[in-house]
């Protein structure tokens, strides 16, 4: 059958399935094969490009032929629904998740792992900037209304994903969970805090609600011990002043 003898969005269907899945499918009619695999190759090419920009240990976990095995799969199975090429990286994650993983049962930590790494490169792109008019730089932090680097993310898993690598691959979760703090500073480098749970919390708290260091402290102490409130204002007050220090609070939000 010649091209012409087709019509246009079925020669395009019979296009992109040959380049999403160039052993199985069928070259279009007329399509010369240098030229089609050229097309292939590019294609394919620029989608891993962005995968490993995003997931180099992911890479180095899998091994070079693994991982290109399993980015032809999400090539020639996913179907992506963003035109941009930044959320290309979400959506191998999305696809790892919803069933990927379960293809690499030796790894049962990767997709925590990958979603740590996707975090990383999402909080460098990420649009949010601070309003210095909004913010009092040097502000008290328990009576004041502690702000949040809108750069921040939160994030718990049940690995120590950041200490995953080729040399280190757990086979089991441990029992507490590790949650971490990921954020853009003054820089534009992004830097991640190691939290425990608690301090979590606390950050979700200034984040969900806005509340002042004092009341925010006094919430947790409610959840946790009230007799520890003192002890807890304390920690939390020395707490709230090193992520100051590092960036991940910006000071204290004016009154609007």
């Amino acid at each position: 059958m010649s091209p012409e003898a087709m019509a246009f969005t079925d020669y395009q269907a019979a296009f992109a399935a040959r380049i999403r899945d160039p052993k199985h499918a069928p070259r279009p009619p007329g399509a010369p094969a240098k030229r089609m695999r050229v097309y292939e190759e590019l294609l394919f090419n620029n989608l891993e490009n962005f995968l490993l920009a995003c997931y180099p240990i992911t890479r180095k976990l899998l091994g070079a032929r693994v991982w290109k095995q399993t980015a032809r799969r999400f090539f020639s199975e996913h179907r992506c629904h963003s035109p941009l090429f930044r959320d290309i990286p979400k959506a191998f994650l999305d696809w790892m998740e919803a069933g990927g993983a379960a293809l690499f049962p030796a790894l049962p930590f990767l997709a925590e792992f990958m979603h740590y790494e996707w975090l990383e490169l999402s909080v460098s792109v990420t649009p949010e900037e601070p309003d210095p008019a909004a913010i009092e730089p040097n502000g008290d932090l328990l009576t004041g209304r502690p702000a949040l680097n809108p750069t921040a993310h939160l994030a718990c898993y049940r690995y120590p994903v950041h200490r995953i690598g080729p040399r280190f691959k757990p086979g089991a979760p441990d029992a507490e969970a590790y949650c971490y703090l990921l954020f853009r500073d003054a820089s534009d480098e992004v830097r991640f805090i190691l939290l425990n749970p608690l301090s979590a919390q606390l950050l979700n708290l200034l984040r969900e609600h806005q509340p002042s260091g004092h009341e925010a402290l006094a919430h947790l102490a409610a959840q946790t011990d009230p007799n520890q409130y003192d002890r807890l204002v304390q920690a939390g007050g020395g707490l709230l002043r090193e992520l100051r220090d590092q960036g991940a609070l910006l000071g204290t939000w004016r009154a609007s």
